[in-house]
């Protein structure tokens, strides 16, 4: 596929389309987030992500009014926090998020980590398959045009369609140069799934940004490391989500569809470790 901007389409299994870049809401501060988001869609972005247990819902909603853009012509996440799983607490946790940030529905709607067997034993197979049953139902309802799941690896996709009606459309998983995930992006892309990448850039206390490897690949292209970090992430079929409340790095992190990294660049790329993040172990966490 030819990816042309930001605001180029992908396709999700049921159809809908969406924006395959989208202007990520993590750690963004309530007090910042309404002037950032209101930025972000005045250059240009069009897909929104926010959560939940970001704190900041109603500040992105704001930013969103703020824009005066047509509804429509916006695609918005927000996910489910882990104390709300479950049928019941499910359902009033996206009406909350809803009302949070002053919509009438969601384009997408994610489960923000699974149950885990750390936390949960063998109950947390069964907790899953509970908020996935209101997930589905809220989607048939029309309150949300795309349903599905974040921080889930292939094993835990393959335990929740055991029991699913409906196979996810997106998993929404950390990678960045360091922390690639590769093996996990291929195996949830052959299951379906569209792959979004949460800290393309690495995140707080990474060394993604300074690693002498990426920038001498930017160098020869005449970009910069984000740049060249969002570029490598796309040409993998993965959905980009850069953040930044700067204006100048909101336009460079649009930038990034005149150039073509090569198949050693992109192996280069893969091969790093070590450069910090998150990088998180779903069935380790204990949140």
């Amino acid at each position: 596929m030819e990816f042309k901007n930001i605001n180029t389409m992908r396709q999700l299994n049921n159809g809908v389309k969406i924006p395959c870049v989208g202007y990520g809401t993590f750690r963004t501060p309530e007090e910042v987030a309404e002037q950032a988001v209101a930025d972000a869609i005045e250059l240009g972005y069009r897909h929104i992500d926010t959560a939940a247990v970001y704190g900041n819902e109603t500040a992105v909603g704001k930013g969103i009014k703020d824009s005066g853009i047509n509804r429509k012509e916006l695609f918005v996440t927000s996910k489910l926090w882990n104390t709300e799983r479950g049928y019941e607490s499910t359902k009033q946790a996206l009406q909350d998020s809803l009302d949070r940030l002053g919509l009438d529905y969601l384009d997408l709607y994610l489960i923000h980590w699974p149950a885990n067997e750390k936390q949960f034993g063998d109950d947390a197979k069964r907790l899953n398959a509970e908020t996935w049953r209101a997930m589905e139902e809220l989607y048939h309802e029309g309150k949300i045009r795309a349903i599905g799941l974040s921080n889930f690896l292939p094993h835990h996709v393959a335990d929740l369609m055991e029991t699913a009606e409906i196979k996810p459309m997106v998993d929404q998983i950390e990678v960045h140069p360091g922390w690639p995930h590769t093996e996990e992006v291929k195996k949830l892309q052959s299951m379906d799934l569209l792959v979004e990448a949460w800290a393309p850039l690495g995140g707080q206390g990474s060394s993604v940004l300074t690693n002498p490897t990426l920038k001498e690949i930017a160098e020869d292209h005449g970009k910069t490391v984000a740049q060249v970090c969002l570029r490598w992430v796309l040409q993998q079929g993965v959905l980009p989500l850069p953040k930044s409340v700067h204006v100048k790095r909101m336009q460079q992190n649009m930038d990034f569809f005149d150039f073509e990294l090569s198949n050693d660049e992109m192996k280069q790329i893969s091969a790093l470790r070590d450069l910090g993040g998150q990088c998180a172990n779903p069935d380790d966490v204990d949140f």
